[in-house]
């Protein structure tokens, strides 16, 4: 007999599940057989995030697939998107940097019908599920940071969204669980300070975006005012959005005309 939902709740709760009936009820209507459900309740008790239990994270409406391995996209992240979506010109052309699952370019193109959207990260595994979830009229290329990219959009990108790593490299095993032991470290680590990644991205984008075109990142409050400075020493127009609500930091480097 499989699990009834009482039963999934209380084995769930036991595991440490601060949303045990929320996750149970996803759970539930996720499995479609009574096998597969009992598969997934012994995976997330096991300490599996969530979102690869049920194979898709909801974000900004959508649901992502995402595989183990692979970058949960996170709901403050929504904040970068909304950002991005009140810069963009019309049908401009965006690109999702470290794209992880395709989650921000997915919403970006959902956003921004007609939009040219190509996507990239240095993550095979990640570069899969991006394929499956911005849509067969992207381009999702496999490779390091702008390397991966075709030269012929430079000086085009009206829209640059790089959800870069940003955990200083001391901090990452403070990270969750969920996060530190099931999710790339390369999506997590972001160097020293936090910040290494983000200046590789912003030394490269003012050769990428258009005359008026936005490079936007996430990074965490305490690093805030350095990024800004990171995108100033690069040429860009800087400026710091915050949402207190979604906990979220999205600086934005806008290239002169």
């Amino acid at each position: 007999m499989p699990p009834s939902y009482a039963h999934v709740v209380t084995a769930l709760r036991s595991a440490g599940c601060v949303f045990a009936e929320d996750e149970a009820r996803l759970i539930l209507s996720t499995a479609r057989t009574p096998a597969e459900l009992t598969v997934m309740v012994d995976r997330r008790v096991a300490g599996l995030p969530l979102e690869h239990v049920l194979g898709w994270a909801e974000f900004r409406g959508l649901r992502i697939a995402v595989e183990p391995g692979v970058f949960v996209p996170r709901r403050r992240t929504e904040f970068l998107v909304e950002q991005a979506v009140a810069l963009a010109p019309e049908a401009p052309v965006v690109v999702d940097l470290c794209c992880g699952s395709g989650a921000v370019g997915a919403a970006l193109a959902a956003a921004l019908p007609g939009v040219e959207l190509h996507a990239a990260d240095v993550d095979p595994a990640a570069v899969r599920c991006a394929r499956r979830n911005v849509g067969a009229g992207a381009h999702v290329y496999e490779g390091d940071l702008f390397d991966a990219l075709p030269r012929a959009l430079r000086g085009r990108v009206g829209i640059l969204a790089a959800n870069v790593p940003y955990v200083p490299s001391g901090e990452v095993g403070l990270l969750p669980p969920e996060a530190r032991d099931h999710e790339p470290l390369v999506a997590l680590d972001g160097g020293g300070d936090g910040l290494d990644v983000l200046r590789r991205v912003a030394v490269e984008a003012p050769r990428w975006l258009a005359p008026g075109g936005s490079l936007l990142v996430e990074t965490s409050e305490r690093q805030a005012g350095r990024a800004v400075e990171i995108l100033a020493d690069a040429g860009l127009i800087p400026r710091l959005e915050v949402s207190e609500e979604l906990y979220a930091n999205v600086v934005i480097g806008v290239k002169g005309n």
